[in-house]
């Protein structure tokens, strides 16, 4: 039985999952979420936490796990999956990227957006509606802008509910770019999860990521920016997938 680690994404927490658990557990997986720290959650909760905070926290609870381990990372949860899979790639079986930021070695989120911005604007996504505390070390997403950019395709009480969910977020983890090898990363098998309505990693963003980037199976969801809330069986069988599959084990 295979145990996949659920790397959430910015201002969210290990509750984001919290749907797709059973779906997985009945596919013939162990799924472990992880409360990245930083924003609230874990022992950094006062909003000082770095990449480097995020790698350990699951490579910390990665080498209590036995053998690979598959990691499905959402949104900015990609980022920190790249670096663990950079890290130990002998422990990992295969990385899933959920609407998620496959970046390319040394390039942040928004230096690669700035050239679909131009032909799309609103590849910008959810940053022109952040609230910053007075150091501008963290941001907070306004309920309203939530429910149209992260949540638009649940039903309304539902988007408000996880709206209301979200928390502050460390701007030095949210920021941070990630380094890595073709020899390490680069031979670690990838999955991309694209989420075909999506307004926060907006389609066109999600595909030069695939450009940039290449190598991974791609397959699509007809959802928003968080599939794993608003189609959780249908992601769990792409998942299932790929993970069940020899070239990832």
């Amino acid at each position: 039985m295979r145990d996949l680690i659920l790397i959430h994404g910015a201002w969210a927490g290990a509750w984001v999952w919290d749907d797709l658990l059973a779906p997985l557990r009945q596919a013939g997986f162990r799924p472990h979420p992880v409360e990245l720290p930083g924003n609230g959650h874990g022992p950094h909760g006062d909003l000082d936490a770095g990449l480097e905070d995020y790698e350990q926290t699951v490579l910390a609870l990665l080498h209590t796990l036995p053998g690979p381990v598959g990691l499905v990372a959402h949104s900015g949860g990609g980022v920190t999956a790249t670096r663990v899979a950079e890290r130990v790639p002998e422990r990992i079986a295969g990385v899933a990227f959920v609407a998620g930021m496959m970046l390319p070695s040394g390039v942040g989120f928004a230096e690669l957006t700035a050239a679909v911005k131009a032909d799309e604007p609103s590849a910008a996504g959810i940053v022109p509606h952040l609230l910053w505390n007075p150091a501008g070390s963290a941001s907070r997403v306004p309920p309203e802008a939530a429910r149209r950019i992260f949540f638009q395709d649940l039903p309304e009480p539902r988007a408000r509910r996880a709206a209301a969910r979200l928390t502050p977020q460390p701007e030095k983890a949210r920021a941070a770019v990630p380094v890595w090898s073709a020899e390490r990363f680069g031979r670690v098998p990838r999955l991309y999860v694209e989420a075909l309505r999506d307004r926060s990693v907006v389609p066109a963003a999600q595909r030069r990521m695939q450009a940039l980037v290449p190598g991974a199976r791609v397959v699509s969801l007809d959802t928003g920016h968080a599939p794993q809330v608003s189609a959780p069986a249908a992601l769990a069988e792409l998942l299932g997938a790929f993970f069940r599959e020899p070239a990832s084990a």
